[in-house]
C-alpha cells in the first residue's frame, strides 16, 4: 500500500479558471471523484454527492448516507491550511491528500493508477471467478488490507467497497473486474448514469 501523502501542494494538474482542468489533465483519482462535481467548479458539496448517487440509480437513503459520510470524511483533508467549513466542500485538486490508510494501494500517493496493485487484488482474492469478487472474497480482501489499530481506515475502506458492491454487483453476486477498474479510472459512474437515464426514458 502506498504511504499517505501529507504534502500541502496541489497536483500538477492544469487548472482552468473554473477550478477544473481538462479531463485529460486529471489524475485517475481526480477522475474518480470528478463525476460528483456536478457544476464542474472543482468543489464537491454534499448535495452534489447526493445528486451523483441519485444519477447512478441509488435510492434516497443510500444517497443521503453516502453524501454525508463521504463529505464528512474527505472535506477537511482535501482543504489543507483552511478552516473547516460547515458546507463540507471537497476540493478535487487536492483529493490525493484525502487518501485513507488500510486501502488496496491501487492509487499511489499522487493519485495515479498502479496496474500491478490492481491485478494483485484478483490474484490474491478472486478464487471462484478470476474476473470478479464475491461478497465473501471482498470481505477477505478488506481484512487483508487492514493495518493494525487503523480503525478509521478500516471503516473508510469497508464503506467504500460495500457501497460499490451494492451498486455494482451483477445478478450472480459478482463484482466484476472491469466494474472495479471503471471505478478506479473514473468511467464507471458516467456509464451507470447513462444506463440509469436510458431506463427512465419512456
Amino acid at each position: 500500500m502506498a504511504a499517505q501523502d501529507n504534502s500541502t501542494s496541489s497536483t500538477n494538474t492544469t487548472v482552468c479558471h473554473d477550478g477544473m482542468g481538462n479531463s485529460s489533465d486529471l489524475s485517475p483519482l481526480q477522475k474518480h471523484v470528478a463525476f460528483f462535481d456536478i457544476n464542474k467548479d472543482g468543489i464537491i458539496y454534499p448535495w452534489e454527492t447526493y445528486q451523483g448517487f441519485r444519477k447512478i440509480g441509488c435510492g434516497v437513503p443510500l444517497s443521503v448516507f453516502a453524501s454525508l459520510f463521504i463529505n464528512l470524511g474527505l472535506s477537511k483533508k482535501s482543504r489543507p491550511g483552511k478552516w473547516p467549513s460547515p458546507l463540507l466542500p471537497i476540493e478535487v485538486t487536492n483529493i490525493k491528500l484525502a487518501k485513507h490508510t488500510s486501502d488496496s494501494g491501487v492509487y499511489d500517493s499522487h493519485g495515479r493508477f498502479v496496474e500491478s496493485k490492481f491485478e494483485e487484488i484478483f490474484k490474491k482474492h478472486a478464487r471462484s471467478n478470476a474476473n470478479g469478487l464475491t461478497s465473501e472474497e471482498l470481505d477477505e480482501m478488506l481484512k487483508a488490507n487492514r493495518e493494525p489499530k487503523d480503525y478509521g481506515g478500516w471503516v473508510a475502506a469497508m464503506s467504500e467497497w460495500k457501497i460499490l458492491y451494492l451498486v455494482g454487483k451483477d445478478k450472480n453476486g459478482i463484482l466484476a473486474k472491469e466494474t472495479i477498474r471503471g471505478v478506479y479510472d473514473g468511467s464507471l459512474f458516467e456509464r451507470m448514469a447513462r444506463e440509469h437515464a436510458s431506463k427512465k426514458k419512456p
